[in-house]
């Protein structure tokens, strides 16, 4: 969210953003994964925070609001490449870790938003080491319950709590390519890459220990193509929000295509 050089007559407002969202297609009682860009959004009164209001005043008492709260730097350095570190320092890094905690451990990597809605009052948040999601809602309870470490974006997963809550997937400023639902669709793949993970987490009492699991590997290298196909034949709410292209889509639509396409698509146990 661009609160710099703003090139707009006027500020957007929680007001303004709340009849851009109507328009779009989101409404009271819904259930909303959303993905965002803020700087996209142009120069809002209120910054992120009237953002997440707007979301808020639209969806109702009875909607929930969604987002992916990831820490993809509690993981294993020994796959590091970005940059990557020296082996010596692998079991430093894998021992003092404090581990992950719903409350103190940020999000990164995955924009503003879910930083503010994560510590925003009722929020709740899944409890993966590596990719947790926050809600605030009616539904967040449910949403956020069971996170298992090996199930981390399958069907036991906050995405697949959405999808049986015939949840929607809102793209504030950003495309395809982060739609993290199309993760959903990996998993439902019949025979998909297993990738070994690890990371640390913090028990009750304080201490942390490290974990290990096998999940489906995940890879978005292909998302932007998936949903351009998606597009092509399905139904996508294309408007702004503020200054930000935006689109809002069924996450049973998206999910349902993107199984379909991947497993057409795709290599069997190869991720794009």
């Amino acid at each position: 969210m661009n609160q710099e050089s703003p090139a707009q007559d006027v500020p957007f407002t929680v007001g303004s953003l709340v009849v851009d969202l109507r328009r779009l297609g989101l409404a009271a009682g819904d259930v909303v994964l959303v993905h965002s860009a803020l700087r996209s959004v142009g120069f809002v009164a209120g910054h992120v925070q009237s953002v997440v209001h707007a979301l808020l005043q639209v969806l109702g008492p009875a909607g929930t609001l969604v987002v992916p709260t990831h820490t993809g730097y509690n993981s294993d350095p020994a796959g590091w490449s970005n940059p990557p570190v020296p082996r010596s320092w692998w079991p430093v890094i894998r021992d003092e870790n404090p581990g992950f905690d719903r409350v103190l451990s940020p999000s990164r990597w995955v924009g503003v938003l879910p930083e503010v809605v994560r510590t925003w009052p009722g929020a709740l948040r899944s409890g993966h080491p590596q990719v947790s999601f926050a809600a605030v809602g009616a539904r967040a309870a449910e949403i956020v319950a069971d996170h298992p470490v090996e199930d981390e974006l399958g069907d036991g997963s906050p995405l697949g709590a959405v999808y049986r809550c015939d949840g929607k997937v809102l793209l504030i400023g950003c495309g395809h390519g982060n739609n993290t639902s199309m993760h959903l669709s990996e998993t439902r793949q019949p025979r998909p890459r297993m990738d070994d993970n690890g990371a640390a987490v913090r028990d009750p009492d304080g201490t942390a220990r490290w974990v290990t699991w096998t999940a489906p590997a995940s890879d978005s290298s292909d998302f932007k193509e998936i949903g351009a196909a998606f597009e092509a034949v399905g139904p996508v709410a294309v408007g702004l929000v503020g200054a930000a292209a935006s689109r809002l889509m069924s996450q049973r639509a998206v999910v349902d295509f993107a199984t379909a396409w991947m497993r057409e698509h795709r290599s069997p146990g190869v991720p794009g």
